[in-house]
């Protein structure tokens, strides 16, 4: 490998997050998003009265009344555990086009809930209701979504499973940004554009918080029987596209210098009727 310009380390991240095209899990149409906040919420484990079907029915009518009508929100999607090390994890993620909207965005949803909830008493009901559901813990991560998206064909209607891996960047002395490009490009076109079981694939860096070595990588498909098959594709699709020989040997490993080797995985069920 070449010899890496010595700013590499600390501009790899940053350049990724410039001037890319994505798109929200559930919309096949391209539009311009720059950043992706995701809020990790819990269940209220304290809650005797605990209906799913109330949950999401409250849930449903702000989504409809407020995130739908917010023009600052651009892809909206929530995510419930399926098998992770938290069942009390609940994920929402809301998509902006720029920095500056996520700032809009809470002032403009706080005019909705108004005009929703024109009375005063019946707007804090309704919310003293959802917040019941929910502990007071949550924390917020920022990402910033990149090119070599997958995009859905069409629109979901059902539930999907969106199995999330993420990985840690390791900043190789001698790695260059052109290398790390060409490399996570030929990876998408051979093996994750090609395998069927992925039904949606949308990759993003870390922008704002606790870790920013993170590379989160989420994978959307039909059931959690896909998972399996999912996995088994791609070493279909690795022993095709990258035979055993020296010059594949060295593209394997070039790659791998670029993470830690240490990723975490995470299973979520992805509710389809909450998206934007």
């Amino acid at each position: 490998m070449k010899k890496a310009n010595p700013l590499f380390s600390a501009l790899i991240v940053l350049t990724l997050l410039l001037g890319q095209l994505v798109v929200s899990a559930q919309d096949d149409t391209e539009k311009e998003q720059e950043y992706m906040t995701v809020t990790m919420n819990h269940w209220n484990p304290n809650k005797k009265d605990f209906k799913i079907s109330e949950w999401k029915a409250l849930e449903k009518e702000y989504f409809e009344k407020v995130i739908m009508k917010n023009e600052y929100i651009m892809g909206h999607s929530v995510y419930m555990h399926n098998m992770s090390e938290d069942n009390t994890e609940v994920v929402v993620v809301n998509n902006f086009a720029s920095w500056n909207d996520i700032g809009k965005f809470a002032k403009r949803s706080a005019e909705l809930e108004k005009e929703a909830w024109p009375d005063e008493d019946e707007r804090k009901a309704f919310f003293k209701k959802i917040s019941s559901y929910y502990t007071n813990e949550h924390s917020d991560e920022i990402y910033a979504p990149i090119s070599g998206v997958k995009y859905m064909t069409e629109k979901p209607t059902k539930d999907m499973l969106c199995y999330v891996r993420k990985s840690h960047f390791a900043f190789p002395e001698e790695g260059s940004m052109e290398e790390f490009e060409k490399l996570r490009k030929e990876g998408h076109e051979k093996l994750t554009m090609k395998n069927e079981y992925i039904k949606a694939y949308y990759p993003n860096v870390h922008a704002w918080g606790s870790d920013k070595t993170e590379f989160m990588e989420a994978y959307f498909l039909d059931s959690l029987a896909d998972l399996d098959k999912m996995f088994d594709r791609d070493d279909e699709l690795m022993e095709a596209a990258f035979p055993d020989n020296e010059d594949n040997k060295a593209k394997i490993k070039a790659w791998q210098s670029y993470f830690t080797g240490v990723h975490g995985d995470y299973l979520y069920t992805w509710i389809h009727d909450m998206s934007k």
